[in-house]
């Protein structure tokens, strides 16, 4: 009888909740107000023959190349940031290879590892969630094939040091070093200008985020042009849809939109963590779009808040994450919403006092 490989079928599986999500969805770190209007007037002009024709992706990532200010051999088009962690386990990884993760972050990285045959080391964060660079590099063996980073981190918004991600990529020059900057938008710090110093160093980024074009699935990798030669042989030549495409030039160019809507974002981070301390409320300093927060009961917080119109991430299943929810950021109208309906939920609940001062 067929059977899937062994490593398929002890993989664990990724179930985003994505049914009956009515309501404000702060729970997928999604960009709350949507792209750019010039995004929207670019697939209002799409002509069916677009549709019709396999997309080319090289002269977008010519595009995409030039506004990061890299090669175009160094850039390649993702379906998101999740295939492109997908091809970099499928390039490097052998049945038997370690592959390193500082836990808690983002699960897919373990899934395709997993998948792809690997043993994953995860490395525990340090207090208050900070990056273990240290302990990290002294778990690097002959036998390490990629080590993964997201920077800043989901789901708790910390930041890795450059001088930590170059130690890194320094220590494992047999392992691709992906550092992951799906949040980088919110943050501003990158290690991509370190490209041509480590042939083994590669940097993603997503336009689901920032950009608000989740749903058109797009983000890039970037790294040495020999490596990313590799990695076009294991991706398909039409991974990227012709509406990304069409809509990424576009997205790209108005920076002022992108610029506008992180100033909104940042502005309600620091609103949020004015709102969680005044309630004495656990949260984690964050450089992305979300606040990771120990609220306790964290069934009954999500559910009080669902009803109030408002979707929040349970993550309490995480490492270290007990009791822990994580509420993303967006626009000032949204976070007027979310506020509401936060003193109403602490009230309700009993969490905190001072609720009523919010």
């Amino acid at each position: 009888m067929l059977s899937p490989r062994m490593a398929i079928r002890t993989l664990p599986s990724y179930h985003p909740p994505l049914a009956g999500r009515d309501g404000l969805r702060l729970d997928f770190n999604e960009n709350t107000i949507g792209c750019s209007p010039r995004v929207l007037e670019r697939l209002r002009r799409m002509a069916p023959e677009e549709l019709a024709r396999y997309p080319e992706r090289g002269p977008v990532e010519s595009i995409v190349a030039d506004f990061l200010g890299v090669a175009a051999s160094e850039v390649l088009l993702t379906n998101g940031v999740d295939e492109a962690i997908h091809l970099l386990c499928e390039t490097y990884l052998e049945p038997g290879d370690e592959a390193l993760i500082v836990e808690p972050t983002y699960s897919m990285y373990r899934i395709y590892m997993l998948a792809a045959g690997a043993q994953v080391i995860s490395i525990a964060a340090e207090g208050d969630f900070q990056f273990p660079g240290g302990e990290l590099i002294s778990r690097i063996t002959p036998r390490t094939r990629l080590v993964a980073v997201a920077n800043p981190n989901n789901p708790t918004g910390a930041v890795a040091s450059a001088n930590d991600l170059l130690r890194i990529a320094r220590s494992a020059p047999d392992a691709a070093v992906l550092v992951d900057e799906a949040y980088f938008e919110f943050c501003g710090q990158t290690v991509l200008s370190e490209l041509g110093n480590f042939s083994n160093l590669f940097v993603a980024r997503t336009f689901s985020k920032a950009y608000g074009l989740a749903g058109l699935r797009i983000g890039v990798l970037a790294g040495d042009a020999e490596q990313m030669r590799a990695l076009r042989r294991v991706s398909s030549p039409y991974n990227v849809n012709a509406a990304a495409l069409a809509c990424l030039p576009d997205a790209l160019a108005d920076q002022d939109y992108v610029r506008g809507y992180v100033s909104e974002v940042l502005g309600s981070r620091a609103r949020l963590e004015q709102a969680l301390e005044a309630c004495a409320i656990q949260f984690w300093r964050s450089q992305a779009n979300f606040i990771l927060a120990r609220v306790g009961a964290t069934a009954a917080f999500v559910e009080q808040m669902r009803r109030r119109g408002i979707l929040i991430r349970d993550r309490s299943n995480d490492p270290g994450c007990e009791g822990c929810v994580r509420i993303t950021l967006g626009s000032r109208q949204h976070t007027d919403r979310l506020l509401v309906a936060l003193q109403e939920t602490l009230a309700e609940l009993g969490i905190a006092q001072g609720a009523s001062r919010l």
